[in-house]
């Protein structure tokens, strides 16, 4: 795991890095705590292939949840979105950059997401 620019912070706005080898694969996790939420980024290599954002309602249990960019038919970043929001409590950018091949690589990424926000709370 590597870590770098860890708490720096830009203007109000802090960033974590993050990396772990997860399936032979090394995926970098770049979370950048905003005012009242955070954006999460998830890939292998630099690319923003989709963003999409979640909020609590006060109307629904589930947060609401909407693909800002990308294929609509890939729905990771949405659900990701969607489950950190509920779980945070916080309005939630998600760009989730790994191939969709593998669903239990897509597990392992969240767990890892998971476990970071317990290992670091301050800066999601």
């Amino acid at each position: 795991m590597t870590e770098m620019l860890n708490g720096s912070d830009f203007g109000g706005i802090s960033v974590h890095n993050f990396s772990e080898k997860i399936l032979e694969q090394v995926v970098h996790f770049h979370v950048m705590k905003l005012n009242e939420g955070f954006f999460l980024w998830v890939g292998s290599a630099p690319a923003l292939s989709n963003l999409a954002v979640s909020i609590n309602s006060k109307y629904d249990s589930m947060p609401l949840s909407t693909l800002v960019m990308g294929d609509p038919s890939n729905t990771a970043a949405n659900s990701l979105a969607q489950r950190l929001a509920k779980r945070t409590k916080k309005q939630v950018f998600v760009s989730y950059s790994l191939p969709m091949a593998d669903s239990s690589l897509s597990l392992l990424v969240e767990n890892r997401i998971k476990k970071e926000l317990e290992l670091h709370p301050e800066n999601f």
